[in-house]
């Protein structure tokens, strides 16, 4: 069950942060509205109504969800940059993966927009100063301050950690590509 939770095992923040970390993350962001865009590739509207584990979300709630995630993280990017380690709006992930947005509107309407949001996060990150990866946001859910690098670390994570929940199902269903 801790595989299919978190196949590429559960997010760990780094100890530190060096310019070879900074790049693959970009990287990793970058790459991620391609990834989503294979992953989603050819599904009909069964497939994406199946769960990706028992339990757990069905793909269109996956995509959906990391659209939503990925919005919030660059509202808290440019946050933490324009203003002193600003208090940022958590949400409920798990009541906006019930919405009915979640529930009608097709995955590209999500994939278009990390194409979107994405493409304006990276363009802030990859021209931002050495300074600003250190600038901060507060998340009143968990009590704690998170630097930029911080962020874009765990962005980068949660989009391979979603993706490899679709590919995987994928994997396990035949699915193919």
């Amino acid at each position: 069950m801790e595989e299919l939770k978190y196949p590429i095992g559960r997010y760990t923040k780094p100890t530190g942060v060096t310019p070879h970390d900074i790049k693959g993350w970009i990287s990793a962001l970058k790459a991620l509205p391609l990834w989503m865009d294979a992953c989603i590739e050819n599904l009909d509207v069964y497939q994406l109504e199946t769960p990706y584990r028992d339990g757990g979300w069905t793909i269109q709630q996956v995509v959906h969800h990391v659209a939503d995630s990925h919005m919030n993280a660059y509202i808290r990017l440019k946050l933490a940059l324009t203003e002193d380690a600003p208090t940022i709006t958590p949400y409920k992930e798990e009541l906006w993966a019930e919405m009915v947005d979640t529930k009608i509107t097709p995955v590209n309407i999500s994939v278009t927009l990390l194409h979107a949001v994405h493409r304006r996060m990276i363009d802030i990150l990859e021209h931002m100063k050495d300074e600003d990866w250190e600038r901060t946001y507060y998340h009143p859910q968990y009590q704690k301050t998170f630097p930029v690098w911080e962020m874009a670390a765990l962005y980068a994570w949660h989009g391979r950690h979603h993706t490899e929940h679709i590919r995987r199902l994928r994997e396990r269903m035949g699915w193919g590509y």
